[in-house]
């Protein structure tokens, strides 16, 4: 049985918690009472900017499941060691038959931690074929948490795959307090491992990112000067290179959401998002330009539709119906949280928007 870092955090779907029901979040986020914000759409409207549609796909980000080795704090997928959700290999091949002759130039394998699927080193090596850019989010601890993953390093630098690795901070007391006890030392560890696998230098082209999202009910800063904060620090205490920083703000889904209503949160942090809304932002949003896979070949306009259950807006429910064409103009399904992706200088998950 896997074992969580986290000894004291459970999912909110092993405690049966009422925000374990996408419906329910939805319902939280479409009440106006509970946010105390405007509806995002209106937002856009004032700002001429309805409606929002998608691009021709560019990016497929595929979620392999919600078995995870940690339990954050923070997490929109309310992933666990005790979730069971795992996407099969008759969805992978689902997936794998719709590539060829689509406009898929990058694959953003995501989770959990994806590389926690059985399937995962065959769906990669499958994947290989295509010859698209491959991206894997990593929380860097399942390199370190079992000697069968010990290998990654030297698995992802054979198949030349980009690594965005999730670090909180640069420092062992905020990142342990977001994802477990622990977690910030076996991090370093990992990181380590995939420096000394060609990974982060500047004269190698294996591209190792990291991920930072705030601990608590605030916005990030600045990712350039956060970058350069992340890397003087990790560079003089422990040896650690890496090539860029992605900040991400934290959106009100899931255990985050939990977070927020249970500190009693949640109206600030929704006028912290309204207030800093930036137009610019919504022309770079991720949506536009990627289609998300749930591990159960669902189809979304993103990863957090995915985690709120918010299909597309276009009939087309999942992967073994998907028709590329058909996706490009589509109307993109929004409600409250998106004001997460458009605060400030935007959020995706390759970082900041502008």
């Amino acid at each position: 049985m896997l074992k969580s870092l986290n000894k004291v955090i459970k999912t909110l779907n092993r405690r049966q918690h009422k925000l374990s029901d996408p419906a329910f979040q939805v319902s939280v986020l479409s009440d106006p009472q509970s946010t105390g914000v405007v509806e995002f759409n209106e937002k856009l409207a004032g700002k001429g900017l309805l409606p929002l549609k998608a691009y021709l796909p560019e990016i497929l980000q595929i979620n392999l499941g919600k078995m995870c080795n940690q339990t954050c704090r923070h997490c929109h997928v309310d992933a666990g060691p005790d979730r069971t959700e795992i996407m099969t290999r008759q969805t992978m091949q689902e997936i794998l038959a719709k590539i060829p002759g689509s406009p898929i130039s990058t694959l953003d394998l995501t989770g959990g931690a994806p590389e926690l699927n059985p399937e995962f080193r065959w769906f990669v090596d499958e994947l290989m074929k295509f010859k698209k850019h491959i991206m894997v989010r990593s929380n860097l601890t399942i390199i370190v948490s079992n000697k069968k993953y010990h290998d990654l390093p030297e698995f992802f630098r054979h198949h030349d795959i980009e690594i965005i690795a999730s670090l909180p901070y640069f420092s062992a007391n905020r990142t342990n307090a977001q994802r477990g006890e622990g977690v910030f030392e076996k991090s370093v560890q990992a990181l380590k491992m995939l420096n000394k696998a060609g990974y982060g230098s500047e004269n190698s082209n294996l591209k190792l990112n990291l991920v930072y999202n705030p601990t608590g009910a605030f916005l990030p800063g600045n990712q350039q000067g956060l970058e350069r904060e992340f890397k003087n620090r990790l560079q003089a205490e422990h040896g650690i290179v890496f090539n860029n920083l992605f900040t991400i703000t934290n959106l009100p889904i899931s255990r985050f959401l939990d977070y927020l209503i249970s500190t009693g949160n949640l109206e600030s942090y929704m006028h912290k998002l309204v207030n800093a809304f930036n137009p610019a932002a919504s022309e770079k949003l991720m949506c536009r330009n990627t289609l998300s896979i749930g591990w159960d070949g669902s189809l979304f306009d993103c990863d957090f539709n995915q985690m709120l259950d918010l299909s597309l807006n276009h009939g087309m429910n999942h992967i073994k119906d998907l028709n590329w064409r058909s996706l490009e103009g589509r109307e993109i399904i929004t409600n409250r949280h998106c004001f997460g992706c458009t605060a400030g200088a935007g959020s995706s998950c390759g970082g900041a928007l502008t």
